[in-house]
C-alpha cells in the first residue's frame, strides 16, 4: 500500500474517532450545558432520594405516589425551574446522603437537617424548614418558659437536636437523658423530671394523652432542612435556592404548611415578606 492511501485512512480513522467522542459528550452526560444547565443526571429529569414512611413530610400514598410537605414544595421548586420530571425513589435514611454524593441521585429531600456534619458530605440548599421544639411540663410544675428551666431537671432523648439544642442555649438546666420520648414523659409523669424538651409535632399528642401543658415553643434554626446536592453542582443549588425564595415570597410555601401541618405555629422567616436571606443555608 502506497503512503498516500495510509494517510487516508489515518486521517479517516482519526475523524471517526472524534466524531465518536462529540457523541459521547452528548449522551448521558451530567456535565452542565445548553442542554442540561443544571448538570443533571438525566437531563430534563430529577432524580431524588427520599423516605416512604415520614409523614407528614415524605410518604408514600394508597396509590403509591410520593407525597407530603417536602414532595409537594420541591415539585413546585422544581416545575419554578423548568423541570416537571421529578422522580421520587424510597431509601433508608442513612442512604440517602451517600447516595446523593456519589452520582446516584441529584437531590436528596426528606427534611433533612443542616448540620456541620452532614456538609462535609453534600452541599444544601437554603434552609425551608425550622423545627418547632417544645418544653413540656405539669400543669402544676411552675415552668411556663424556657428560662424557668434554670436548675430545673430536663428530660431529653440521647442524640437528638433537642439535646444539642439544650445543651447549647439552657447551661444552667440540669439535663436527664433518656432512650426515646415515651421513657422521658414516663419520668415526667412520675415527677422524676421536671419537663421534657422534644419535637413540637410529638408534643400535641403527649399533652393530650396525659394532660400536661406545654410551656414553651421554640422554632429552632441550628439544624433547619434543607435539600441535599452534590458537592460542586452549584448550578443545580443556585437554582433551587431562587425557587424556594420564590416560593416562601409568593405565599406557596404558607399554603404547603398550613395544609400538612395545620395549627403549628410557623417561623415569619419563611412567609411573604420575611427576611429570606438570613434563612439558613450551605456554606
Amino acid at each position: 500500500m502506497s503512503a498516500t492511501p495510509r494517510k487516508s485512512l489515518l486521517a479517516v480513522l482519526i475523524a471517526f474517532v472524534a466524531v465518536l467522542g462529540l457523541a459521547a459528550c452528548g449522551s448521558g452526560s451530567s456535565a452542565t450545558g445548553a442542554g442540561n444547565p443544571y448538570g443533571l443526571i438525566t437531563p430534563g429529569q430529577l432524580r431524588v432520594a427520599s423516605l416512604g414512611d415520614a409523614k407528614p413530610y415524605t410518604f408514600t400514598a394508597a396509590d403509591g405516589q410520593f407525597t407530603g410537605f417536602d414532595v409537594e414544595l420541591f415539585r413546585d421548586v422544581a416545575k419554578r425551574m423548568g423541570v416537571t420530571d421529578v422522580v421520587f425513589t424510597g431509601q433508608d435514611f442513612s442512604a440517602i446522603l451517600p447516595g446523593v454524593a456519589n452520582g446516584q441521585f441529584d437531590t436528596g429531600v426528606a427534611a433533612i437537617g443542616i448540620t456541620d456534619a452532614r456538609r462535609k458530605t453534600v452541599d444544601f440548599s437554603t434552609g425551608y424548614l425550622a423545627g418547632y421544639l417544645t418544653v413540656i411540663t405539669t400543669k402544676n410544675s411552675g415552668i411556663t418558659s424556657a428560662d424557668g428551666l434554670a436548675g430545673r431537671r430536663l428530660g431529653v432523648v440521647q442524640g437528638s437536636l433537642q439535646e444539642a439544642y439544650a445543651v447549647k442555649h439552657f447551661p444552667r438546666t440540669d439535663l436527664v437523658r433518656f432512650p426515646d420520648n415515651n421513657a422521658a414523659v414516663s419520668a415526667l409523669t412520675r415527677g422524676s423530671v421536671d419537663a421534657h424538651f422534644l419535637d413540637y409535632e410529638a408534643a400535641k399528642s403527649y399533652i393530650t394523652q396525659f394532660g400536661l401543658a406545654s410551656a414553651a415553643d421554640i422554632p429552632s434554626f441550628d439544624a433547619p432542612a434543607g435539600f441535599a446536592i452534590k458537592k460542586g453542582h452549584t448550578a443545580l443549588k443556585d437554582a433551587l435556592n431562587k425557587g424556594l425564595v420564590a416560593a416562601m415570597e409568593d405565599g406557596t410555601w404558607k399554603k404547603l404548611y398550613e395544609k400538612w401541618f395545620p395549627g403549628s405555629p410557623m417561623p415569619k422567616q419563611y412567609l411573604p415578606g420575611g427576611d429570606h436571606t438570613g434563612v439558613p443555608a450551605a456554606q
